[in-house]
């Protein structure tokens, strides 16, 4: 048996999960550090009305791009299982499908920039100061749109194969660029809003030479040999282009979803005035600083649940839920004590306007305990991406989305405190409907006992 057969054999520890994650962890809380520094590097150089047009305009890009977002949760997934199903064949082959659907998308991206830009801002109009900056940092975000959904393939890709320190490289490295460009960009050259963009940019397409360059080095796929082998038809096979599409648009409604959620969310900080909006921009650094660190066991959990569900083996999947779970929720235990305990020091270090500050500091409570009221639904997600069920990711984003909206509107005399509080309110609806169908998921899965 190969060295990698027997680590798959093996039955999960708590070790091997930390050994997993900690790569991930690491990777994806350098994301949210960049989008703080860009946060920093515009809060300490410009105005609220700088700052806010970043915000909307990160609200704006976030809609569009992770729209496509399946081509990193899907990627995952579907890697994980075949390689539980020992089809290696289907593995490289998901790389290229990937990787040819993302450059493409992203193209179509770039050329559709101006309508794109038009409708966003339609529905997110941005007010007197605040237009300059978010429409030049839109522009210059869709310069790499293709890059950006090409490495959405790669890493999920990586991921899915339990290459998680190759992805921690990628990481790295775009987000180190991405920091260096912006403070250049921005307190070099002084290009303001659009130095963030172009430097966020010039980051991806560094990033996708370097992610391809990491997936096809030694040990990794071999697209060319499989298509002298199998033929071009082996990228599309009917039933394999079926499944695929099939859920990717089942998690790309999901997406959609969520992302609405959220640029609501930017949007009802909006309603409440320039700097209400800039204030919840930097709270929600805290957030996606919490989000990114606890989708490493999320995303441990895609893999691990991926090669359970490919082998067929409950008792992998019943023991991958129970310790990335307990993980999950201690992690967000710590992490809302240290938000509740640190927090203030943060807001005080992003941001230099008086007015920003403060009411980033009076909301900062709604924001340290995201982490954990929020983890179960980070969790889970992660178990229903590596099931790749689709649907019910879905059912569960348009559950919370809707009810983020209702409670938006109810609590709307509260102010910002009823704008956090439906916010928070939302990851229950989410966590509650992916519970509701995780028994019907696990019987999915065959009763026997796999070593």
């Amino acid at each position: 048996m190969s060295k990698s057969l027997a680590a798959a054999a093996s039955p999960l520890t708590r070790r091997a999960v930390i050994a997993q994650a900690w790569p991930i962890m690491v990777g994806q809380a350098s994301v949210p550090l960049v989008g703080v520094v860009d946060t920093l590097v515009i809060g300490r150089s410009g105005t609220a009305s700088a700052l806010a047009g970043v915000a909307l305009g990160a609200a704006i890009i976030d809609l569009v791009f992770w729209s496509f977002g399946f081509l990193r949760m899907g990627m995952s997934g579907l890697v994980a299982q075949a390689a539980g199903a020992g089809d290696r064949d289907e593995v490289d082959a998901l790389l290229l499908r990937g990787m040819v659907l993302g450059l493409a998308i992203g193209a179509l991206l770039w050329v559709l920039t101006g309508p794109i830009m038009a409708a966003g801002f339609f529905a997110l109009p941005p007010g007197g100061a605040v237009a300059g900056p978010a429409r030049a940092f839109v522009a210059a975000r869709f310069y790499g749109a293709p890059a950006a959904l090409g490495v959405f393939a790669v890493n999920g890709w990586l991921i899915g194969r339990r290459q998680t320190r190759l992805a921690l490289v990628l990481q790295l490295i775009m987000n180190v660029i991405n920091v260096v460009l912006d403070v250049t960009l921005v307190w070099h050259f002084g290009l303001g809003a659009r130095g963030v963009g172009l430097g966020t940019a010039m980051a991806e397409w560094a990033a996708l030479i370097v992610g391809l360059a990491l997936a096809l080095g030694p040990g990794g796929a071999q697209p060319l040999a499989l298509i002298r082998r199998a033929g071009w038809h082996v990228l599309v096979a009917r039933d394999k282009l079926a499944r695929l599409v099939a859920v990717n648009r089942d998690v790309m409604i999901r997406t959609v979803a969520l992302l609405i959620l959220f640029t609501w969310f930017a949007n009802a900080g909006a309603r409440l005035g320039a700097v209400t909006l800039a204030a919840n921009h930097v709270l929600m650094q805290f957030v996606a600083i919490a989000a990114f660190v606890l989708d490493a066991f999320a995303l441990t959990a895609e893999e691990r649940i991926g090669h359970a569900i490919g082998a067929g083996a409950r008792d992998r999947f019943d023991r991958a839920l129970r310790l990335t779970g307990e993980f999950a929720l201690g992690g967000g235990a710590l992490l809302a004590a240290l938000f509740i305990a640190g927090g203030a020091w943060g807001v005080v270090a992003i941001t230099t306007d008086p007015h920003v500050r403060a009411t980033a500091l009076a909301y900062l409570p709604f924001a340290a305990v995201v982490p954990l009221v929020g983890a179960p639904s980070w969790l889970l997600d992660g178990v229903f991406i590596g099931a790749t069920d689709g649907r019910a990711l879905r059912n569960a984003a348009v559950v919370s989305t809707l009810g983020y909206l209702a409670c938006d509107y109810a609590l709307r005399p509260l102010g910002d405190t009823g704008v956090w509080l439906a916010l928070l309110l939302s990851y229950g609806f989410r966590a509650g409907t992916l519970a509701w169908r995780l028994p019907a998921l696990r019987a999915r899965l065959a009763s026997a006992v796999h070593p």
